[in-house]
């Protein structure tokens, strides 16, 4: 299905029934069918609802590069555009990123009864003295890259350079996708965890490079009333490499 909200079609679909809504914000870059799995097993008690966040699926891009409080802003239009007002979140990866962002704001907008976060975002990576190294040298070559003496004599090796530069995803993101991308990663969310009271389950594979298990751990730390389940030889997408695993612990939490 089709919704446009702030001037954005949105691709949406529900399935299951239930008195209650379980919203599921994906990970970056994702869509729709990856978390098919999950959602047939909380459709058995639950209408849970997918969509393809601005940028991502077959959803329409942002206008100019949004924050994640940006997109939090955009969930809540969404929400209420569907007249859903009261939910369960689950989160992957930049989705959990979004549900911290929402459940520490205290707002009234809509009703959050609990929330699982999987392999989620929020969490700075500390620099090490090699990330410092890199990050200096990364400086260096991209202003000699922006020197008319070096586009003239090498634009080809300047052309590949950039091309190798940043994680997968950003560079497989559009200009404004990058911004948006650069906007999150630059934003260390670990003051607002002790705001985020709600019922937390944690889930997550603790061969995880991209969000590693030391996030999670720190969050159960910090967020009042959180648990955390570890999917053991699993990486960034636990749910995907040992769903069994991971559906009898959704099963158990939400007792289904």
């Amino acid at each position: 299905m089709e919704i446009t909200v702030d001037g954005l079609k949105i691709n949406y679909e529900f399935r299951g029934e239930g008195e209650e809504t379980v919203v599921i914000l994906e990970g970056w870059g994702t869509s729709i069918p990856v978390y098919d799995s999950i959602a047939k097993v909380l459709a058995a008690k639950y209408r849970v609802l997918l969509f393809d966040l601005p940028g991502f699926g077959e959803s329409d891009e942002p206008k100019s590069a949004w924050s994640v409080d940006d997109y939090v802003d955009f969930l809540l239009h969404f929400l209420k555009e569907l007249g859903v007002h009261k939910v369960i979140l689950l989160g992957h990866s930049y989705g959990g990123r979004m549900i911290i962002k929402l459940a520490a704001r205290g707002q009234e907008e809509v009703e959050i009864s609990r929330i699982v976060l999987v392999d989620s975002a929020g969490v700075m990576p500390k620099k090490t003295l090699w990330k410092r190294i890199k990050q200096a040298r990364y400086k260096f070559y991209k202003k000699l890259a922006g020197t008319r003496i070096a586009q003239k004599i090498c634009p080809e090796l300047i052309a590949d350079w950039k091309s190798r530069q940043g994680s997968a995803d950003y560079r497989n993101a559009s200009p404004i996708m990058k911004g948006c991308l650069v906007k999150a990663v630059n934003e260390d969310l670990t003051a607002l965890f002790p705001k985020v009271t709600k019922d937390v389950l944690l889930i997550w594979g603790d061969k995880d490079t991209a969000t590693p298990l030391s996030d999670a751990q720190l969050m159960e730390s910090k967020m009042p009333s959180a648990g955390l389940a570890v999917v053991e030889g699993t990486g960034h997408y636990c749910f995907l490499e040992k769903p069994q695993i991971f559906q009898n612990i959704l099963r158990a939490y939400f007792e289904i």
